[in-house]
């Protein structure tokens, strides 16, 4: 066997790695969710790039051509469904788009947008991530025969946590206007749904339908500033 045929088998998926030889690109600007990602892409067998914005989403698409894209929707610098779409009507295209987001209303937006499939946060099962791509592998890019299933849930480490509420934190110390509100409730919602934290879930919720019905959001932006401020105190203690 010559060294190009071995190297071409070690890459070959395999029923316990079923994404291994595909790259995946996460477009994410939450620490804590693209750190559950790099688990489910470790534990998948995949290598993972990360993109915290769209113009950096951007660059990297102008070196790289990755097998799998997954694009948070609410994005510091505008909507991933703006990428979903420039992604899905390139040509070559990337063989599978996935979209991710917090809202419950993200799925609707995604697919319009151009999205192959939608991964509602939290993700964190082993076998729901890989599922979600190899069903939309191309035939000839899916592991042959049975693949073990797993129940496995990756759990990302807290000090990525605390990195997303240390953001946070230097995002509300500024005079937050309108548009900074918007982009605090929805990376809080969907951290916090990542995380499980049901306070924090509450007051970005709270946030956003104040933003969406045009009132003064002085009040639930305070609250969340506090609740943010509570969980860095909680990190440092700890």
């Amino acid at each position: 066997m010559d060294d190009l045929a071995q190297f071409d088998l070690i890459h070959q998926p395999t029923r316990a790695r079923p994404l291994l030889g595909l790259t995946v690109l996460v477009v994410e600007d939450s620490r804590f969710a693209c750190e559950a990602m790099r688990l489910l892409c470790i534990r998948s067998g995949a290598r993972i790039r990360r993109a915290d914005c769209l113009r950096s989403a951007r660059r990297h698409l102008q070196v790289y051509r990755p097998s799998v894209v997954v694009i948070d929707l609410g994005l510091p610098d505008g909507s991933g469904s703006d990428l979903i779409s420039e992604l899905s009507e390139a040509s070559p295209r990337v063989n599978v788009i996935l979209a991710t987001s917090g809202d419950e209303f993200g799925e609707a937006v995604a697919i319009a947008a151009g999205a192959d499939g939608f991964l509602p946060k939290p993700v964190s099962s082993v076998a729901a991530f890989q599922q979600a791509v190899l069903s939309r592998l191309p035939e000839d890019r899916r592991p042959e025969g049975l693949r073990s299933m797993t129940d496995e849930i990756v759990e990302p480490d807290q000090m990525a946590f605390r990195d997303d509420m240390a953001h946070m934190a230097d995002v509300l110390d500024d005079e937050a206007d309108d548009r900074v509100l918007d982009y605090v409730a929805q990376f809080l919602t969907g951290v916090a749904r990542s995380a499980d934290d049901g306070p924090l879930l509450q007051a970005a919720q709270s946030l956003a339908k104040s933003r969406s019905q045009g009132g003064c959001a002085r009040s639930d932006a305070a609250r969340v500033a506090g609740l943010v401020q509570d969980r860095l105190a909680q990190q440092i203690a700890i």
